[in-house]
Formats: C-alpha cells, structure tokens, sequence
C-alpha cells in the first residue's frame, strides 16, 4: 500500500538528508501531519528563508546573515593568527569554546577522493591569496582527526610551508573519527592551547 501523494512526497524529500533512512523520514512526515497549521507554516517560514536570510561571508567563509560575519568584524580579534576549519559548524565549535581569539577561514570541507571533493572544490585558492599579504603569522589547521581531516592537513602543509609561516594544528587529544563539532568545549579549548606546530 502506498502512502497518498502528498505524504509519500514529504516522505522522499526527508529521505535525501543525510543519516535519515526511509522509516526515519515516514516519522518526520507522520509528526509533521499531527501539527497545527500555524505551526507547519513557521516550519515551511523557516525552511524558505534559509537561503533568503543566510550569507557566505565574503572574507572567512563562514554562513551568516551578512558579510562580513560578526567575527570578522570584531576589530578586537588577533589579526596574525588564522584558524582553518572544514566549516561552520567547526568554526562555531571552536569559537563556543572561548579558547581562540584569532581570525578564521573556512575550507567548505576536505579532501575526500571516495566523494570526489579535489582541492578544486575547496577554499584553497582564497587561502592561498589571504595569506599572501603577510599579515598572518601563523596557520591553526583544526581539521577532524580523520583519514579525510589529515589528508587535507598533509595537502595544505605541503602547499603552505613554501610561504615560511608557522603550520600548527589541534593537539592530539581529540579522540580519532570524532567530528570537532561534537567534542566538548574544555576538549577543544584545551586542543587548541597545546596544538602542535608541524
């Protein structure tokens, strides 16, 4: 028996995001049906606005609602440091950490041969011309301890030890196959005060 058009649509949809298998989605859409209209509406509201009201700011990357982001803005950040993450929810982990008062750049992800995501798909030519004016003194690469985190991490050290910065990344206390933003905050405050220069 097939669900009526409507749900079996909904039900499809929710089956496109990641983690979210068919049965999974059937509860999303079966939850969503049990909801007033109003609330539906904030629902649908809130889903056409994420584009709308979302930015990719145009100095770190980082998705936002304007550009430059509130980070970059700050004028009290320390300017020679630059945190590269894969994306912004790394970013605002380590930034809820309060253990980092530098610059940041996001990558829009790593290098993964097995998804087909090449340096080409990356942020690495903005890093590269970021850093080419000489204002940053050193590079935190904090990248997920994982086979695609470090192999990302050995592409960009390759590429930035040419340009005589100082090349550090998270220490390794950071548990192996874990995503930065699930670690707790003293994990990754403590990460990025004994990180290791490369």
């Amino acid at each position: 028996m097939r669900f009526p058009a409507a749900i079996q649509k909904l039900i499809d949809q929710f089956s496109k995001l990641p983690t979210v298998g068919p049965k999974t989605a059937e509860r999303y859409a079966f939850y969503l049906l049990d909801r007033s209209a109003e609330e539906l509406q904030q629902f649908a509201q809130a889903l056409a606005e994420l584009k709308e009201k979302t930015v990719s700011c145009g100095e770190c990357f980082a998705l936002a609602e304007s550009s430059p982001c509130p980070t970059c803005a700050d004028l009290r950040r320390e300017n020679s440091v630059l945190c590269v993450v894969a994306d912004t929810r790394d970013y605002l982990a380590i930034e809820t950490s309060g253990g980092f008062k530098g610059r940041y750049f996001i990558l829009g992800g790593e290098l993964n041969h097995l998804e087909n995501i090449g340096p080409e798909r990356l942020n690495i030519e903005p890093l590269l011309k970021r850093l080419k004016d000489g204002s940053i003194k050193e590079v935190i690469l904090a990248l997920d301890p994982t086979i695609e985190g470090e192999t990302t991490v050995l592409y960009l050290t390759k590429l930035l030890k040419p340009l005589n910065l100082k090349i550090t990344r998270l220490a390794k206390g950071l548990p192996m196959g874990a995503d930065l933003e699930y670690v707790d905050e003293l994990t990754l405050s403590n990460a990025l005060k004994y990180r290791n220069e490369l």
